[in-house]
């Protein structure tokens, strides 16, 4: 059962979440979402279905990019779901070339780690950032 969260602790497990990927510490960022986590965004669709396909693409991306920033614009919460609209930057491992886009993400919560992840951002605007 997905379950509410006051607006506080939304933003700190978002909080948790976005430390420990500036840090990348893939265990820490992987505590934050459930065993049978959905996570679905413009370049997963349909949803991968699990934490271990999840982690897999988490593992993929992170050993050609590694994290610069991650600025939280907004987070609002409605019941279970919590929405975010941020920006992220990386840089390629490679060169150091840098890439950032701006999104928005929804999550439902339950026990305290997030159980559901969706993003929204414009496919067009970040293969612009990467060309």
């Amino acid at each position: 059962m997905v379950c509410s969260m006051t607006h506080d602790e939304a933003v700190a497990l978002f909080d948790r979440r976005r430390a420990a990927w500036l840090r990348e510490d893939l265990r820490a960022y992987l505590d934050c979402f459930t065993d049978d986590l959905v996570f679905g965004s413009p370049a997963h669709d349909p949803p991968l279905d699990g934490r271990a396909a999840f982690a897999a693409l988490v593992e993929r991306s992170s050993t050609a990019l590694r994290p610069v920033r991650f600025d939280v614009h907004a987070v609002a919460t409605h019941g279970d779901l919590v929405l975010a609209e941020w920006t992220i930057e990386m840089a390629a491992r490679a060169d150091g070339r840098r890439i950032a886009w701006r999104g928005m993400s929804t999550a439902r919560y339950r026990e305290k780690r997030i159980a559901v992840w969706r993003e929204y951002w414009d496919p067009a605007a970040l293969a612009r950032a990467r060309s």
